[in-house]
């Protein structure tokens, strides 16, 4: 059994990219998932005077350590004018300051939605290209378009075709946990 941590890059209460991923870590079985709501992980801007003068948070050096636990990640890349969050991208500087290789052997899936027709794939592309130069290893990534339409909190995904794709891209990430 695999430690799997999952999570969207996003501080907004009412993420749907954080309700993506809640309902894909409820389609996991066979491992430890545990899923953080980083709304609730408030994070000052990074500087490097901010770092020098009060050091890591607690928050920050805890997140770090769960990271280093998991064997996995799923990850919700929220997008904001096709980019990631500004908060995504201010966590990750974080996260490589405390260690430049936090995501050392750390399989990941990242996913992304968003309400428009091309579903977060800006960002997730740039988080795609990112991430590796932490250490991390992208095994699989699906984004879902049209959040609304494709998705029902009730249900999940909606569409047969992006169901498929998306569990498929789920099956792969665990594959490579074994």
């Amino acid at each position: 059994m695999s430690t799997v941590l999952a999570f969207a890059g996003s501080n907004s209460s009412i993420s749907i990219n954080y309700k993506f991923v809640q309902y894909t870590a409820g389609l996991v079985d066979g491992n430890d998932i545990r899923v953080l709501n980083l709304a609730n992980f408030p994070f000052p801007l990074y500087s490097y005077d901010e770092e020098k003068n009060n050091g890591f948070v607690n928050s920050l050096v805890e997140l770090n350590s769960e990271i280093k636990a998991a064997k996995g990640l799923i990850i919700g890349v929220n997008e904001h004018n096709s980019n990631p969050s500004s908060y995504f991208k201010n966590l990750l500087d974080w996260l490589s300051r405390v260690d430049k290789n936090f995501l050392a052997d750390t399989k990941i899936l990242l996913l992304s939605t968003s309400p428009g027709k091309r579903g977060g794939s800006s960002a997730l592309e740039t988080i795609e290209n990112l991430l590796p130069r932490f250490g991390a290893e992208i095994v699989a990534t699906f984004s879902l378009p049209s959040f609304n339409e494709n998705f029902e909190e009730s249900k999940g995904i909606v569409d047969d075709e992006l169901a498929k794709k998306h569990q498929e891209a789920l099956s792969i990430f665990l594959a490579k946990l074994s």
